[in-house]
């Protein structure tokens, strides 16, 4: 670790010392990391705070299959050495969804929006060429989209905090670019950094078939709906979609969402 790194962005506390640095590396040459080692995919997309859509963080994930059903992905503010671990997210098939229970399903998101806008993207590594790593992003979006996630995270660096504080946050995926006032703006600045466009990525994906979503699960609105409410949202990406299924009413709470943002 150079002497640059040893500061983790932000966080209260003195840099590493020479001796823990000296430890560190000590134990990272003979201790075996194979959870972590198991990773194998880095996912990059924003998370919206389910209580209070007005924020969203930006969060790179990586995951690791536990299987052909189970995801688990560690989540963290940048993609640097000194990155904050922020939270933990859990992504499952559309087969295991339907086994949960209705109060479960609330604490789960769909990833449709994410995939089909083109806001998630798997970073490509250096060197490679475009073309070659679009072909792999978009099958692995091809899975991804049918997938439902769990997230929490610990730390609210959007806030400015130095430390994990306050209990644990749920977090949800966004369904609409309406959601977030300046969301295009903050997505194209990501897009500059990684020298990406998450609008030809949406014209590359346009052909991955939308997968039903399915009632019950967690996004912004959802977190404010009442028990009797929940059957309104039977598509939460209907409002992107420009879907009226509702006769207006999800639109109508939607808008109500966003100009609280």
């Amino acid at each position: 670790m150079s002497g640059a790194d040893n500061v983790t962005n932000e966080a209260i506390g003195n840099p590493l010392s020479t001796t823990s640095q000296v430890l560190e590396t000590g134990a990272a040459a003979v201790q075996n990391f194979k959870p972590v080692k198991q990773i194998c995919a880095h996912l990059n997309a924003y998370h919206v705070y389910a209580s209070d859509p007005s924020r969203c963080v930006e969060s790179n994930h990586y995951c690791s299959h536990l299987n052909e059903d189970v995801r688990q992905c560690l989540i963290y503010d940048t993609p640097e050495p000194n990155a904050r671990l922020i939270g933990v997210e859990y992504m499952i098939s559309t087969a295991v969804f339907k086994t949960l229970d209705t109060e479960e399903r609330k604490l789960w998101h769909s990833h449709v929006f994410e995939v089909k806008s083109g806001m998630l993207i798997m970073p490509g590594p250096n060197g490679l060429p475009t073309g070659i790593w679009e072909e792999a992003e978009t099958k692995e979006m091809e899975q991804v989209v049918g997938l439902y996630g769990k997230t929490y995270h610990f730390w609210q660096v959007d806030r400015g905090d130095k430390l994990p504080l306050g209990p644990p946050q749920l977090m949800s995926s966004f369904t609409s670019p309406e959601q977030f006032k300046g969301l295009k703006d903050v997505i194209r600045d990501r897009d500059r950094r990684y020298g990406v466009d998450h609008e030809a990525k949406a014209e590359k994906r346009a052909y991955i078939e939308e997968p039903e979503i399915h009632p019950g699960n967690c996004h912004p609105i959802d977190a404010r709906l009442e028990e009797e409410e929940l059957t309104l949202v039977v598509d939460a990406d209907a409002m992107w979609k420009g879907s009226s299924k509702d006769g207006g009413k999800t639109q109508e709470m939607a808008g109500t969402t966003t100009d609280g943002a």
